[in-house]
């Protein structure tokens, strides 16, 4: 599914291909350390260094957002990322709550970049009688018997589940049928959703394997 960017004017623009909506927040991410590093203007290279691609993948992903930048000149870095953050939909805060307030869930609540990055953790939830009541980053964790009410009540559009893989279709299904329409699961195993709600996963374990896969190619032809 293609994102359709908008300008100032609320004209719809190109549509954006999902590969390169994978790799916005990364340009994002090399954006923000320029802005730290007081760079005002960058030029397609060095910007392509930073993000991890190549200039001309990168003048490319950029022109679906209709950013070509100046010749001689280059981007300009704030305009740039003030451009990336509305068609990543980060212009309007998001209301995310956190599924699972075991270790994972305690490190996700406490976790600063949400704030930054235009997301406002709101809940937390738990099925545990000994978790549910306890106060975790200044959020009281309520019970899972609740997660409509929190939904409805609080505008959230994101879940977030950090629970283990056997509860996480269930937990899945709770989230879709309260009305959320964003998930991103850090539980090993796919999940099943209608086709208006998006689903990103975060499976440590397989990249791991993954990483595990090539180390061992490397060591098996001596490179």
């Amino acid at each position: 599914m293609a994102i359709h960017p908008t300008d100032g004017a609320g004209h719809t623009g190109r549509d954006v291909p999902p590969a390169t909506v994978a790799r916005l927040p990364g340009y994002l991410r090399a954006l923000d350390a320029l802005t730290e590093d007081g760079v005002v203007t960058t030029s397609s290279e060095e910007l392509a260094e930073r993000a991890g691609v190549n200039p001309a993948q990168l003048r490319k992903d950029l022109s679906f957002l209709g950013s070509y930048g100046r010749r001689g000149v280059g981007y300009e870095v704030a305009h740039l990322s003030e451009q990336v953050g509305v068609v990543l939909g980060l212009a309007t805060l998001r209301r995310v709550v956190i599924v699972g307030i075991g270790n994972l869930g305690h490190a996700l609540a406490n976790y600063s970049g949400f704030a930054d990055r235009g997301f406002a953790v709101v809940a937390l939830v738990d099925a545990a009688p000994a978790v549910v009541g306890t106060t975790v980053a200044g959020l009281v964790v309520e019970p899972l018997d609740r997660l409509t009410a929190i939904v409805e009540g609080r505008g959230v559009s994101i879940g977030v589940i950090a629970t283990p893989a056997a509860g996480a279709q269930d937990v899945c299904d709770a989230l879709v049928e309260a009305g959320v329409v964003g998930i991103l699961t850090f539980a090993p195993r796919a999940l099943r959703v209608p086709d208006h709600v998006d689903v990103r996963a975060v499976d440590v374990a397989s990249e791991l394997q993954i990483l595990a896969f090539h180390d061992a190619r490397r060591t098996a032809t001596g490179a």
